[in-house]
Formats: C-alpha cells, sequence, structure tokens
C-alpha cells in the first residue's frame, strides 16, 4: 500500500488547479524516476509553483501548497522525449521536504479537505457568465468539460483560475483558499484587474 502522505515533486513555474490539464515534457532523469514510480505504484505527484530556483538543474524551492497530478496520458515525441497529460486532483499543504541523491524532492504532505458543495452565490452569477462566455470561444469546449456544472461555485472557481490569463501568483492565492466563496471574491477583484489592464 502506497504512503499517501508522502509525494514526489515535479516544481514548474506553473501553478495546477484541482481538475486542470497540464501538459508536461519529462527529459531529466530524476523526473523520468518519478513516473515510473507513479506508474509501477499507481500513484500521482504533486506540482508546486517554484518560489526560488529552475525548473531544471538544482532542486527548486516549492511553494507549500501543490496540487496533486495524475497522469491520463504520455507518449514520446518526435524528438524522443516523454509527454505527459495529468490532470489535477487533491490539494496538499508541504510538512517537510527531502531531497534524493538524484535531485528528486519527496515531500510529506497533508491533504486538504476536499472543495464543500456550494450552490453559486448571486454575487457571483457574473462569474458563471464569464465562464460560459470563454468555454464558448473554445475549439473542444464540449469535449474537455463534457459536464459543466455552472452552478457549482468550487467548479466555476477552478475552471476560471485554469482558464483566466492570471499571473502564477495570482493562481497561487487562489489555490491556497479553502473556501469556494472566498476564491470567488478574489477572482471577482482579479476580472476587475485584469479588465482595467
Amino acid at each position: 500500500m502506497p504512503d499517501d502522505t508522502s509525494l514526489p515533486l515535479f516544481p514548474l513555474r506553473t501553478v495546477l488547479v484541482p481538475g486542470a490539464a497540464l501538459g508536461l515534457r519529462v527529459f531529466e532523469p530524476r523526473y523520468l524516476d518519478l513516473v515510473r514510480e507513479c506508474g509501477r505504484r499507481g500513484s500521482g505527484f504533486g506540482i508546486c509553483l517554484i518560489l526560488d530556483g529552475d525548473q531544471a538543474g538544482a532542486p527548486a524551492t516549492p511553494a507549500g501548497i501543490g496540487t496533486e497530478a495524475r497522469i491520463e496520458d504520455f507518449d514520446t515525441g518526435a524528438d524522443g522525449i516523454l509527454t505527459l497529460r495529468v490532470r489535477g486532483a487533491r490539494r496538499f499543504h508541504v510538512r517537510r521536504t527531502r531531497v534524493r541523491d538524484s535531485g528528486l524532492i519527496i515531500a510529506d504532505v497533508d491533504w486538504c479537505a476536499a472543495d464543500p458543495g456550494i450552490d453559486l452565490q448571486p454575487e457571483h452569477a457574473l462569474l458563471g457568465v464569464v465562464l460560459r462566455k470563454i468555454l464558448e470561444h473554445i475549439d473542444g469546449a464540449d469535449q474537455a468539460f463534457p459536464e459543466p456544472h455552472f452552478d457549482d461555485a468550487a467548479w466555476v472557481g477552478w475552471r476560471l483560475a485554469e482558464l483566466l490569463p492570471l499571473e502564477q501568483s495570482h493562481r497561487q492565492q487562489l489555490l491556497q483558499l479553502d473556501d469556494p466563496d472566498e476564491r470567488l471574491d478574489t477572482l471577482l477583484r482579479l476580472v476587475d484587474v485584469v479588465d482595467d489592464e
């Protein structure tokens, strides 16, 4: 039985939110080992925003809140590099980290509580409209989001966090919020900022 509180980390310069898809190119030996290990264990790995350092080379300093990534598909590109399609699952809080000799960061984590089922409130109705408009302009949105939940506050918040052109620091701010309504309040302020620019 895999240890459910220990996750290998893949620090990135991007934030993965629950339910979002992300494509990755994997070529460093430590991350190829990570993919093999996850395949053997049938487990996911953690994606955290890099606070200091780089994606390649010496281990980077990851943010304290991240998202579990589950591998949905993989392939090898024409250049021989492994490509992954992952999807965000549970959020986690990093308690402590250790670094293997390979440079792979292993984190002891506490899982964040699942989002409560909260209906979209009238003060957030505009965000539901914005999300519908965004999806209308995305080719293949009906395949990518086959079962939209426009009345679910958490689903609307995560999809907007995924699709809006936000700074990664703002996505991280949203990822760290536990309350779907607070996340939507923050998005309302961010949409106003994006609109003003």
